[in-house]
């Protein structure tokens, strides 16, 4: 299988998007593995249905007793091996507690835009409140005033990450569900009102990346998109200080 595994590769680029995260390549090959299970079964029976309707005699006894113990028991493995890899994964990009180096970001999604906020340097988000939210105040998330901590966070329609960096993104939802999808990141997941849901996720290669909605919200699903920046960190912290020069002089006027 290791040479399939290659051509796989190989043909990769022409029908799934560049791979930009840590765990990409193990979503990857789990797609593989899917594939190999449900296309190797159902190509041998529809040769073998063939093949038994234009047999004059019964088909009985072709495959001895045991073959067909050998492939059940290896396919039972391929499963076992699948589920538990990808309850692995699933976990560790959604676990509740994430260490204390990852670089907190929230996601809101509204019809029909994408907002990314960064804390700021004192590293607490802001309190929020739905009755604040006044998109055209300059104020879409609802930031509270009155709370000092949101007097330094920093709202964004790009998400801009430095490569190499632990994030853990909190996704809300102001309206509907929405679905936050980064294909180029392996990465996915509906954004509920009234929930905060984690994901947790490590950009690893320097590049720009589509961010789309994978949930039918509205008339305007079309366009609820966004772009990822996955940038060097020496870039990132110049993307930061000139996001905060930028609203300490809004704030100073």
């Amino acid at each position: 299988m290791p040479a399939a595994y290659s051509l796989l590769e190989a043909a990769r680029v022409a029908w799934m998007p560049a791979d930009g995260a840590l765990h990409g390549p193990i979503v990857d090959r789990l797609m593989f593995w899917n594939l190999v299970a449900l296309c190797v079964p159902a190509v041998v029976a529809h040769v073998w249905l063939v093949f038994a309707m234009l047999r004059r005699r019964p088909a009985a006894g072709v495959f001895p007793a045991a073959i067909r113990w050998g492939l059940l028991a290896a396919f039972c493995v391929m499963y076992t091996w699948m589920a538990l890899t990808a309850q692995r994964l699933w976990a560790e990009n959604r676990f509740a507690g994430p260490s204390l180096s990852a670089m907190q970001v929230e996601v809101v999604g509204e019809q029909f835009q994408w907002y990314f906020r960064y804390p700021g340097p004192d590293a607490v988000f802001g309190t929020i409140r739905p009755q604040l939210v006044n998109a055209a105040a300059g104020n879409p998330l609802g930031i509270d005033p009155r709370d000092a901590h949101g007097d330094d966070d920093i709202v964004s329609s790009t998400l801009v990450l430095p490569a190499g960096r632990e994030v853990d993104l909190q996704l809300r939802s102001l309206d509907v569900i929405h679905g936050f999808f980064i294909p180029g990141m392996r990465l996915k997941q509906n954004t509920v009102p009234g929930l905060v849901l984690h994901i947790h996720f490590t950009p690893v290669v320097v590049g720009t990346y589509p961010i789309l909605c994978s949930q039918v919200c509205g008339l305007g699903h079309a366009r609820m998109q966004a772009r990822l920046l996955v940038v060097s960190p020496a870039d990132f912290q110049a993307w930061l200080a000139n996001r905060e020069r930028a609203r300490a002089g809004e704030q100073g006027q």
